[in-house]
């Protein structure tokens, strides 16, 4: 399927009562979830990985921030293809039912595309950083050059969006 193609399909949610477009509905979102998975890919096909996560939500655009080690497979294929994938959920639940054709499963999500760029600067890491415990712990840290230095950041800035939930 064509990129184009692939993207408008994305967008286009086949049970609409379920998407999650508002932008508090989205916030809940993440606020929610605790963990993200990347995919990446590489030359043998799609991986992906969990990760916790802070995040900015500026205008239409969300930021996610990751630390990883300094080294390892995730920086290599990000250097290779910074394109990545993402997916998070939350408010799992099972719905019950008469039967087993009426049984569900009660969720909220989000997936998307977006851009990953690894994070150079010790004052913008530090900056991630802070943003990252922040949303994991709702309390405020800083961070040093030399603590800083001893792991990665990476900035991933989505290009697609898109949520769905089941109450």
């Amino acid at each position: 399927m064509a990129r184009k193609a692939r993207k408008k399909a994305m967008t286009q949610m086949r049970r609409k009562e379920r998407e999650i477009k508002e932008r508090e509905d989205i916030l809940h979102v993440l606020d929610t979830c605790k963990v993200i998975r990347i995919a990446m890919h590489d030359e043998e096909g799609i991986y992906i990985l969990p990760l916790n996560f802070g995040y900015t939500y500026k205008g239409d655009e969300i930021v996610f921030y990751l630390h990883v080690a300094l080294k390892g497979k995730k920086l290599d294929l990000l250097k290779a293809n910074p394109k990545v994938g993402f997916e998070m959920d939350c408010e799992h639940g099972l719905i019950e039912g008469d039967d087993a054709c009426e049984y569900s499963y009660r969720f909220a999500s989000l997936v998307g595309e977006g851009t990953a760029q690894i994070v150079e600067t010790p004052r913008e890491k530090m900056k991630a950083l802070s943003i990252l415990m922040k949303c994991q712990t709702g309390k405020d840290f800083e961070f040093n050059e030399k603590k800083v230095s001893s792991v990665a950041v990476i900035k991933i800035t989505t290009e697609e969006v898109t949520g769905k939930q089941r109450k």
